[in-house]
This record gives C-alpha cells, sequence and structure tokens, in this order.
C-alpha cells in the first residue's frame, strides 16, 4: 500500500485543546490512516529561502505563538525524529538537485505539533520538518514536493500543514463562513479535483477574492499545498475529506492525494 500525502489546515493554535468537527476528524484521520512509519511535514511555520531540514534524534515542542491561555504552553510532544528517513530525503534532494541544510536543535513548530497532537496523540512515530520557501513560485513548490514522492512508497506519511484561506485581519466572532472565503475554497476544490496545474499555479490572479484568502504577507500558508501535491504527482487524485470554518474565515480543511 502507498500512503497518500495531505494538505492539512492547522488553524489557529487552539485547536490542540478544541473539541470540535474538524478536531474530531483529525483524531479519526489519525486511527483510519495505515500506521506509517514516519511523518514529514512541510509547515507553513518554517519560511526559509534555504530548503531545510530537521535531524534531531528527538524534538523539542516550540511555543511560537503568544496571548494564549497558559495550558497551550504547558503541551509537548515529544516526538522522536528518523536518522535514516532524514539521510533518504538528503538523497533524494541532492538527486533533484535541491540545496538543504540540516538543522539541529529547532524543535517542532506549531504548524506541526498541533495537527499531529490529534492525529498521532502518542507521539510515538518519527517526525522529521521540513520548511517552506514562499517566495519560490508554486510550480518549484510542486517540484520540491515531487522529489520526495518515493517515500509514500516506503510507508512515509507526508503532510503539507497551512491554511488555504488565512486572513487573520479578516477574522470575525462567528463561525459562519464568508461567502468569500467559501467562493475561493470552491475554486480551489474544483481544480484541486481535476488536478489543473495551469490553474491552480495562478490561483493569485485566477481565483476569486485571491487577495483576502491569501494575502500577500500569508502566501507561506498557501505554500504546503504544492508540496503535498508535488509528493502525490505520480498519481494525480485529489479528494477533499472535510470542509469547515471558525472565525468566519479561517478555512479549516484537508485534502489528500494520491494514495492506492
Amino acid at each position: 500500500m502507498t500512503l497518500p500525502a495531505l494538505f492539512v489546515a492547522h488553524g489557529s493554535p487552539m485547536l490542540a485543546l478544541e473539541d470540535h468537527e474538524y478536531s474530531r476528524f483529525l483524531e479519526s484521520l489519525g486511527r483510519e490512516l495505515p500506521a506509517p512509519e514516519a511523518i514529514v511535514v512541510f509547515s507553513a511555520h518554517w519560511d526559509s529561502p534555504e530548503q531545510s531540514m530537521t535531524v534531531d534524534e528527538s524534538h523539542d515542542t516550540m511555543h511560537d505563538f503568544y496571548g494564549f491561555p497558559e495550558a497551550m504552553y504547558e503541551l509537548r510532544y515529544p516526538a522522536k525524529g528518523s536518522a535514516a528517513v532524514t539521510q533518504r530525503i538528503a538523497c533524494l534532494f541532492e538527486a533533484g538537485n535541491l540545496h538543504y541544510e540540516p538543522v539541529l536543535g529547532r524543535g517542532l513548530d506549531h504548524g506541526a505539533w498541533v495537527i499531529l497532537s490529534k492525529m498521532y496523540p502518542n507521539a510515538d512515530i518519527p517526525v522529521i520538518e521540513l520548511s517552506v520557501d514562499s517566495r519560490r513560485s508554486p510550480e518549484e513548490q510542486y517540484a520540491i514536493g515531487a522529489m520526495l514522492k518515493e517515500l509514500r512508497q516506503d510507508n512515509v506519511l507526508i503532510i503539507g500543514s497551512g491554511g488555504l484561506v488565512h486572513n487573520l485581519r479578516l477574522i470575525s466572532q462567528t463561525d459562519e463562513p464568508e461567502a468569500w472565503a467559501v467562493e475561493f475554497d470552491e475554486w480551489i476544490a474544483r481544480n484541486l479535483e481535476t488536478w489543473n496545474l495551469k490553474e491552480l499555479f495562478n490561483y493569485d490572479k485566477k481565483a476569486p477574492h485571491a487577495r483576502e484568502a491569501v494575502p500577500s504577507y500569508g502566501t507561506e500558508h498557501f505554500a504546503p499545498l504544492f508540496y503535498a501535491m508535488g509528493a502525490a504527482s505520480d498519481e494525480a487524485k485529489a479528494k477533499r475529506l472535510i470542509q469547515t470554518y471558525q472565525y468566519g474565515s479561517l478555512s479549516l480543511n484537508c485534502w489528500m492525494f494520491g494514495g492506492s
């Protein structure tokens, strides 16, 4: 069996403590997927011009947010790393002529550990975190993800963690979704389901309300979508597993790419 690649919206850090439809979905998804040997996460909260990769034997938990309840800062996700998987990734990056930086001591940011704490709460599966580069073109981001597609055949789960509609300046106090946010998500959905790369690579010009959904200061949250898609470019099929909203315009969705 080949594992799928996933795009997972991580929403607010409070997801780690919340109990609602989306959090329960992530819990059930972790139970339903075949248990992976390791997890690779491209996180929106590691935006770097150099392709970077954690190479730690074990990870600290980064609390890279402020103004949240004290309980958030007490949470820990003590996942281990995997020397074997990092070496495999290094070989694949080198084969793709992609320079990468091995990073020690960084820890897992909340884009990685918050979703994993729901999917795999025991923290007993090795995790490798990879950076994204929001300054690269979608084509380049997709190509980097494609370098790692072989890992899925080795029972490695590849996740892009970000947000398709993620404009914190436009959030409200209601979970009733804004019409513009829904319209943007549905445009993305139509083009994902047909694997229309030409349209998707130009989403910033073609998609309705792209400026509101993906503001110029927040493109790093959209980028993980293309890394995850690239990791399933050999199958080129997409399925939306859930779609909900918080705060009017914070889109909480999960897309599954490939998997057989």
